[in-house]
């Protein structure tokens, strides 16, 4: 029996990236985009249909969350399996997640036929991807850290050396800071932290 070893990173694209590939009088422009949440693909998409309102096609392909089990594809009314999946494909073939993968198709007037299709989404999407090459993302675990403010430089003192990251504060007389911890260094926060006079922390 394989035991299956839980990373403490994850690879994606480190920011927006534009191609474009031709095929017989078509052209396939390939956007990439960093994304986290639904809501941050709903806000992408929008964005390239109101860049492009005139292309024929807008298909797409996402992956979200560091066990990359959140995906969606479309194929926005091309021949079913043309487009998305092609798309998803590369998204997969460099192992990333959290990235979103928008084609859009200004139609040439030549038929490409499902072999093309295929081959043009694919194509498209590998070099966008070939343009912004991944980037290593560790993964960070919220945490929430009850202090009182007499205790702010130290606290914060950790919060840095750790490359913490600040997620939201509410500082006042005693403190509400929520934070993300790498998980490469979560035990070795939780202990530092801790181990600070009267300081609670949470997961959040």
């Amino acid at each position: 029996m394989t035991t299956m070893i839980e990373q403490d990173f994850y690879y994606t694209v480190e920011k927006p990236a534009t191609a474009e590939f031709k095929d017989r009088g078509s052209k396939f422009i390939a956007f990439a985009f960093p994304i986290n949440t639904i809501e941050e693909f709903k806000q992408r998409l929008e964005e390239v249909k109101k860049e492009h309102p005139k292309a024929t096609h807008h298909c797409f392909a996402y992956r979200i969350g560091t066990d990359k089990n959140v995906y969606r594809v479309s194929d926005d009314g091309e021949p079913s399996g043309t487009a998305g999946k092609p798309i998803l494909g590369q998204i997969d073939s460099k192992e990333l997640t959290n990235v979103l993968i928008v084609v859009v198709r200004y139609f040439g007037g030549t038929l490409l036929g499902v072999p093309g299709l295929i081959n043009a989404y694919k194509s498209a999407a590998s070099m966008v991807l070939q343009v912004m090459p991944a980037t290593q993302r560790f993964i960070e675990v919220p945490y929430t850290v009850n202090f009182d403010y007499s205790q702010m430089n130290e606290v914060m003192i950790v919060v840095k050396q750790l490359n913490c990251t600040v997620l939201g504060q509410d500082l006042g007389l005693f403190c509400h800071l929520r934070i993300g911890i790498s998980k490469a260094r979560l035990q070795e926060a939780l202990y530092r932290l801790g181990d600070l006079r009267g300081v609670e922390v949470k997961k959040a």
